[in-house]
């Protein structure tokens, strides 16, 4: 059987008790069950880095975790300048706040083919790999050049940009033809899987194929929308669970009955939170006499503060949340409390069910699985309202949702006082509809249907490659299902002519 080869820019070892966030919520399940190598940065710099050519192993459970440091310039360069610094920004059209410089996209360059150098010894003949997001865009085609022959499966968890906005950086087609190394190049929309395929025919030179599938020096690239979930049963019963703790008991008394508006991000350009907060006061400036029906709780855990922008964002928060409560507040009413810190994955699921309105409103996002935690965290006989910003990932799935244009303070405002309105079996129906949706899915599905594409993706491509481990549906509860085909669990091939470019 293949072994499944996971590559990502940052590699967490489990511990005892602790929880898993980000990129290891969605594999580690996978992991567990085929078993298999977890490859990448070990999160940490150190001035020997350069001189090591051998990565750290544990192993646990069924999995080897094989981790590399970094050096300081290439934590500079290359993570802090070129992946967050460039293509970050870029990746999300956010071309304002991007900056570029050559030396950094060398330093990208270079860490890519160090990380293929220290993983070339670690893999074996029959190994599927499966590279994960946009700091390692250049690693495929450093594989193929070390003489890599395996399957080789590259998912990018942020939105991808417009051929036009990708133009932007000098050298894209360099970016996409390395890219074009893989055999199976994922996405979370089928629109951001369009805006590369026709980025790779503009900028790169490969052709379209029917059935949505590239091809560039003899070699064919099936291309794919996989959009990533979070497992909802789980996340419900976790949700009731944590309503009865002490956090969430504290929220609530501190409420005294006042509706709770939540947000949960990163503390993030692209979250946008400054439209959020605006949205917000507008709410405030135009609806008095809901003041003080309502309190708004931002959860903004602090991200990057080695980058510029990330810095500016956090005066501007701090600024903007005084300027409301100074402006709007009483002696016994705070409209809106912001917070810097994260909170645990419990705390958060049960203020998520204690909330009338979750607000998720990013300026573009691949996916946002906040979006779906807090369906997913709703007390079915008294639900929520989601607002959410139709500019992210998860507005292709949840359209029952308020979908609001991020940027409009005043469509924001609007849907803030519907959502307070909004009538109990209203309520009751647009959660049902969003529930629907995600039910029947789960990470585990997500990720049993990108690997079993992987695999036939390198049969195609004239290998003998067996699919990754006993990936069978009675395998998995509930993935493989008819309901869980039709909500995007499956592999959806993009069809060339049936999308639009933003």
């Amino acid at each position: 059987m293949n072994r499944l080869v996971v590559v990502s820019n940052r590699v967490t070892i489990p511990s005892a008790g602790a929880k898993a966030g980000g990129l290891a919520v969605a594999l580690n399940e996978l992991m567990e069950r085929q078993g298999g190598l977890w490859f990448g940065w070990s999160g940490r710099a150190s001035d020997d880095a350069a001189s090591t050519s051998k990565p750290a192993i544990v192993d646990h459970g069924s999995v080897q975790y094989a981790t590399v440091d970094l050096t300081h310039e290439e934590y500079r360069r290359y993570y802090t300048d070129f992946s967050n610094g460039t293509l970050w920004p870029l990746m999300h059209s956010l071309t304002e706040q991007m900056h570029f410089d050559r030396r950094s996209l060398a330093a990208y360059r270079a860490v890519n083919e160090r990380l293929s150098d220290i993983l070339l010894p670690l893999l074996r003949p029959d190994d599927a790999i499966w590279i994960h997001d946009y700091h390692l865009l250049a690693m495929p085609a450093a594989l193929r050049a070390r003489g890599v022959t395996a399957p080789i499966g590259f998912f990018l968890h942020t939105p991808f940009p417009s051929p036009d906005i990708l133009s932007s950086v000098p050298d894209a087609a360099v970016i996409i033809r390395d890219l074009l190394s893989a055999d199976l190049i994922g996405f979370q929309t089928a629109n951001d899987a369009e805006n590369f395929a026709a980025s790779a025919h503009r900028i790169a030179g490969a052709t379209r194929l029917p059935g949505g599938s590239l091809r560039i020096a003899g070699r064919d690239i099936r291309v794919g929308a996989f959009p990533v979930e979070i497992d909802p049963q789980e996340f419900a019963r976790t949700a009731e669970t944590a309503s009865h703790n002490s956090d969430t008991q504290r929220l609530r008394r501190s409420l005294d009955g006042q509706s709770l508006i939540l947000g949960v991000d990163r503390m993030d350009p692209t979250k946008g939170l400054r439209h959020r907060l605006a949205g917000y006061r507008r709410l405030l400036e135009t609806r008095p006499a809901l003041r003080r029906a309502m309190t708004f709780v931002q959860i903004a855990a602090e991200s990057r503060q080695e980058v510029d922008n990330y810095q500016y964002l956090r005066e501007d928060l701090d600024r903007m949340s005084g300027s409301i409560n100074s402006t709007f507040g009483e002696a016994d009413w705070l409209p809106l409390r912001l917070t810097a810190r994260g909170g645990s994955r419990d705390t958060i699921a049960g203020y998520m069910r204690e909330a009338r309105i979750g607000l998720v409103t990013p300026l573009r996002d691949g996916m946002n699985l906040v979006a779906k935690e807090y369906v997913a965290a709703q007390n079915p006989d008294d639900p929520g309202v989601l607002i959410l910003s139709k500019f992210a990932g998860a507005a292709r799935q949840l359209g029952a949702a308020l979908l609001v244009n991020p940027v409009d303070a005043d469509e924001i405002a609007d849907a803030l006082d519907n959502a307070l309105r909004m009538s109990r079996p209203e309520r009751q129906d647009r959660w049902m509809a969003l529930w629907e949706t995600i039910k029947d899915t789960s990470a585990l599905g997500w990720g049993r249907s990108f690997v079993n594409a992987l695999a036939d993706s390198g049969e195609s491509q004239g290998g003998r490659v067996q699919r990754p481990g006993d990936l069978s549906p009675a395998t998995f509860p509930n993935v493989g299902s008819k309901a869980a085909d039709r909500r995007g669990a499956e592999l959806r091939l993009v069809p060339p002519t049936s999308l639009s470019v933003n």
